[in-house]
């Protein structure tokens, strides 16, 4: 939509022949909504177009038209993503009414079910930034992984300052969090041969979040 010299509100529509055309404002949306569903159902970190066609029943050329190629459709899951993560994190900081401890346990829980919803996730991030070039590659460090550093930098000190966390490397504890949120969601298959499951449930969510607070609370928490 745009405003036009005349104060007229103007709808601007793709031109005869184009594969957007009639496929409505919120057809970009579908295409990343789609393509996270086939990673996360697949245990992927790629898709295949004519999948994702099929599955959102949109023309597959929608993927160039608005991205330009699978790549480029690819990072703008990561965007999509990695900001809804930078955004949280900055909103829990900013809360003035909670408790460090309370804050970093919102956080581990958060972390549980973000990598429940998007398993696919620190795969994509790092298929991202090892075939990019260096601009890009700066720029998803910039934009999502120095944030993120600087705010766990922000989250132990805090707890540190009040007597409620032992001093603790932050960045170590950066990894640490990304280790234990990433790693249980993206071993489907050692679950499968071990234990017979390899369905992502809320109850095994549920029973995985539980017991990750529960064991790096007890490792950062002051004596």
């Amino acid at each position: 939509m745009a405003v036009g010299e005349t104060g007229r509100t103007d709808t601007h529509q793709m031109p005869d022949g184009d594969p957007g055309a009639g496929a409505g404002s919120g057809a970009r949306d579908v295409l990343l909504a789609t393509a996270s569903a086939i990673m996360r159902d697949g245990d992927l970190v790629d898709i295949s177009l004519s999948e994702l066609s099929l599955r959102s029943g949109l023309n597959s050329a929608l993927v160039k038209y608005y991205f330009g190629n699978k790549a480029g459709l690819l990072t703008a899951l990561l965007d999509r993503d990695m900001a809804a993560i930078v955004r949280s994190v900055d909103a829990l900081l900013a809360k003035d009414d909670m408790t460090p401890e309370a804050k970093l346990r919102r956080h581990i829980s958060k972390c549980i079910d973000t990598y429940y919803a998007y398993p696919y996730l620190n795969r994509l991030l790092m298929r991202l930034v090892r075939d990019s070039d260096d601009a890009e590659a700066a720029r998803i460090a910039d934009k999502y992984l120095r944030p993120l550093m600087r705010a766990y930098t922000q989250l132990v000190g805090e707890g540190v300052r009040a007597g409620v966390f032992r001093p603790i490397d932050p960045e170590m504890f950066y990894f640490t969090m990304l280790g234990v949120s990433d790693r249980f969601f993206s071993a489907r298959l050692v679950m499968r041969h071990c234990s017979g499951e390899d369905t992502l449930t809320e109850q095994l969510r549920d029973r995985y979040r539980a017991h990750t607070v529960d064991l790096i609370m007890a490792g950062i928490l002051a004596d």
